[in-house]
């Protein structure tokens, strides 16, 4: 049995929608275990536990949120070198291009030498103002769609050992 860890942060609901729409995608492929976990709660042993990974979160002011950073804060140097050649996937949810935060988990992810499966999963909601900003979000369902189907291709690479 091989386990996909999908570790979300979210404020607005964006990125925990599409954190939940990847588990969900990786649930329907038989032999992988998902577990669903927000970053705070994530530690070093949830890590090295499992065979894969999806790191979701909110870009702000930029970056990604600070609740994950202190995810690979905690756990960088407790699994360096213990967790290489495992495969990774992004999702951000933000309001303008969400290049940033992308590329700040990349290079985490390069650091502990994953294998990115896929390009990161940006949805844009256009927030712009400080309403909308803080508004609850609701995705739409073909960006929740293309979530599911990164889960699911993630587990099915897992499933079959490919990763």
């Amino acid at each position: 049995m091989k386990t996909l860890l999908i570790v979300h942060v979210s404020f607005t609901g964006g990125a925990r929608q599409m954190a939940e729409a990847a588990a969900e995608g990786a649930r329907g492929e038989e032999g992988v275990r998902v577990r669903l976990l927000q970053a705070p709660q994530a530690g070093p042993q949830d890590l090295l536990g499992a065979d894969g990974y999806v790191f979701a979160g909110p870009e702000m002011l930029g970056s990604m949120a600070g609740l994950l950073k202190d995810l690979f804060d905690r756990c960088y140097y407790p699994l360096l070198e213990r967790v290489q050649g495992r495969p990774y996937a992004a999702l951000v949810c933000a309001g303008s291009d969400g290049q940033g935060a992308a590329r700040q988990i990349e290079r985490i992810a390069t650091g502990w030498r994953l294998k990115a499966v896929a390009p990161p999963l940006i949805v844009c909601t256009h927030a712009q103002t400080p309403q909308a900003i803080q508004a609850p979000k609701q995705l739409l369902p073909a960006e929740l769609e293309a979530c599911r189907e990164l889960g699911a291709a993630l587990a099915a690479g897992l499933a079959l050992g490919v990763f």
